[in-house]
């Protein structure tokens, strides 16, 4: 009769703590001390403009326009970064803006030398640690890095 008790007692114990487990893996983020997600962040490229060939040295005004018109006071963890691609957005491997604020809406750059025909931006946000960064990809604006002798 004892070992059938302890051996419920076990079963219901185990129970409790899989509804336990079970809600708090559903329990919204504010339940469990963590920020609200930040509201949905969608750049578009304005410059530099499809087909637009950029020269290496050249200082140029990278612009964009978000989903979100008005400026809001992002947490401190929220971000910004420019990221470079050199073939078409296969990879991004060279970074051109320090973290920025999301507020930001242009940088200027300075043209690295690295002449391509096929080059993109991805203009990616994130804040982390709780919300993993968004890649935002600028492909309907690729645009050309020549060099500045013009060969």
């Amino acid at each position: 009769f004892f070992e059938e008790t302890e051996e419920s007692e076990m079963k219901i114990w185990g129970f409790v703590l899989t509804l336990f487990l079970l809600a708090y893996a559903f329990a919204p983020s504010r339940l469990l001390g963590l920020p609200p997600p930040p509201p949905p962040y969608s750049p578009q490229l304005i410059s530099p403009t499809a087909g637009q060939v950029v020269y290496t040295g050249q200082k140029v005004r990278v612009e964009w326009r978000t989903s979100i018109p008005n400026p809001i006071n992002w947490p401190s963890y929220c971000e910004i970064e420019l990221w470079l691609s050199l073939d078409g957005g296969t990879t991004y491997s060279m970074r051109i803006t320090p973290s920025m604020d999301p507020n930001t809406r242009f940088f200027y750059w300075i043209v690295p030398n690295t002449p391509t025909n096929s080059a993109l931006l991805d203009v990616r946000f994130g804040c982390e640690p709780f919300y993993p960064e968004t890649y935002n990809q600028q492909t309907a604006s690729p645009f050309v890095i020549a060099n500045a002798s013009g060969q």
